[in-house]
């Protein structure tokens, strides 16, 4: 396993960040597709002899994607199998799996994660002396969350042509976060849940996992607003 280990080692150096290329236009919120982590790390991996395999393996409830390095030595490394389950069994719902299992995959087996502009902010030189900051103001809810009947705590969810549903269910994920941000009452987060049940029903069929995980952040934010009252 010498040859291979080393040409990792050197194909390591040349990986760039998973950019988070594709847009989602309603919030403004970017994520890194599989296209994007792929292209993040195949340069690297081909320019040092390595040839990247996703070959699937038979699963009855989902799907089972392992990620495979093979040297132009004929040594090859395996980075272990990730089992993704699906809740919506059609072709379509096997394809979301399927390219999600691939991409997180291959970002665990290459060590690498998405680019984090708000982490890459934190790492920047703070001046020596920061000027005290103002006192927050309250923060009415934006009106990008407006949607139907022109009231507010409506999430308006669009996606590009051709986006999988693994991608629509991060997407989600990331408008509920950025709304529970502006939150401040309970009634916020009841008419937030409830002016949006379409979109809560769509995201408990495809991913109950998801959904719990959401509610969960409901509860958190609850939490936080009754202990500062």
């Amino acid at each position: 396993m010498q040859a291979i280990a080393k040409a990792l080692v050197q194909a390591q150096k040349e990986f760039g960040p998973a950019l988070k290329s594709s847009t989602n236009p309603a919030f403004r919120s970017k994520y890194a597709n599989l296209s994007a982590c792929i292209e993040a790390v195949i340069d690297g991996l081909n320019n040092n002899g390595i040839f990247l395999m996703q070959p699937t393996h038979e699963c009855e409830n989902g799907v089972t994607v392992e990620t495979i390095f093979l040297h132009e030595s004929g040594e090859q490394m395996s980075s272990g199998k990730l089992h993704v389950p699906v809740t919506k069994h059609d072709a379509q719902g096997y394809g979301s799996a399927l390219t999600y299992a691939r991409r997180y995959s291959l970002m665990t087996a290459c060590g690498i994660a998405p680019e984090d502009d708000d982490g890459n902010a934190a790492t920047q030189a703070a001046p020596a002396k920061a000027a005290p900051k103002p006192a927050p103001k309250p923060v009415a809810p934006p009106a990008s969350m407006e949607g139907k009947n022109e009231g507010p705590w409506f999430l308006k969810v669009t996606t590009e042509p051709g986006t999988d549903t693994a991608t629509w269910v991060t997407i989600v994920q990331d408008a509920v976060k950025l709304a529970l941000e502006h939150a401040t009452t309970e009634d916020d987060l009841l008419a937030l849940f409830g002016n949006n049940r379409n979109i809560f029903d769509k995201l408990k069929e495809i991913s109950s996992e998801e959904y719990v995980y959401l509610t969960g952040e409901f509860k958190k934010r609850k939490d936080a607003i009754n202990t500062k009252a």
